[in-house]
């Protein structure tokens, strides 16, 4: 199992990382873990510190985006083409219209959002995209930017807009809140399971409440899939693990 896309450096789970890590690795291939700018260097160290586990991505979000200058943001994008080769993605970048709502403060993150998807492409990386409530713009920029490789993390848009989205050729990463989700379910089970990917969004999305959410829980995501589906775990496991490898332009061992 890989868990596409976590925070393990974000309060939460950076407090009992290691042993977090420890467990992860008895049932888990890999995880890919996302830094921003004020814990990438973090980020990057576990992934030192567990080579060929830990995959790092680095983005920057939306929200961040507007209490940054645009020395800060040229700092940022600087750390990430020395850090390239470390990298396994870039993301999570995108917009965010459930937090953003003035006008000016969207076109600033407009902005930057496109910037950072140049970035991308200069650099050769996919993009994780972060797209709450503003999934049609996070479409529009990526096709008019002409982004090859892509995927909706944590998506929670309709299904008609996700199989748009799936036509464009890009991905779709489901998460732990598959089980309670409407939309993530009928995506699940009627989108091409090659188009798909699985995360947990740790340590936010727990499905246990009261409890911190962990990379491994992954694993409900690709249970919910293979029930929905009506196939076996096993089989569930295999296609998303080649999603990931394809999308990821990597051999997870």
């Amino acid at each position: 199992m890989i868990d596409t896309h976590c925070h393990l450096t974000y309060k939460g789970l950076k407090e009992n990382c290691q042993q977090i890590l420890e467990d992860a690795r008895k049932e888990m291939k890999a995880i890919i873990t996302c830094g921003f700018p004020e814990d990438a260097d973090d980020a990057l160290a576990l992934s030192e510190q567990y080579p060929g586990f830990v995959y790092v991505s680095l983005g920057i979000h939306p929200t961040d985006v507007i209490e940054m200058s645009d020395d800060d943001i040229e700092k940022y994008s600087k750390f990430i083409e020395r850090n390239k080769r470390k990298i396994i993605a870039i993301g999570e970048i995108g917009l965010d219209y459930h937090w953003i709502t003035d006008e000016k403060q969207k076109q600033r993150t407009k902005e930057i959002f496109l910037f950072f998807l140049n970035l991308a492409k200069e650099l050769d990386k996919p993009i994780i995209l972060h797209s709450r409530k503003a999934e049609e713009d996070v479409l529009k920029l990526v096709i008019q930017e002409d982004v090859k490789i892509a995927t909706f993390h944590s998506y929670t848009g309709n299904i008609t807009l996700a199989r748009k989205i799936i036509e464009e050729g890009f991905f779709i990463s489901l998460n732990t809140n598959l089980p309670n989700s409407k939309n993530a379910k009928k995506i699940a089970k009627a989108l091409p399971l090659e188009q798909l990917l699985t995360e947990t969004d740790a340590p936010f999305l727990s499905p246990y409440p009261g409890k911190v959410n962990v990379p491994q829980n992954v694993k409900l995501v690709i249970e919910n899939i293979a029930k929905l589906r009506q196939m076996q775990i096993e089989e569930v496991k295999e296609a998303i693990l080649e999603n990931c490898e394809s999308f990821f332009n990597t051999k997870f061992s």
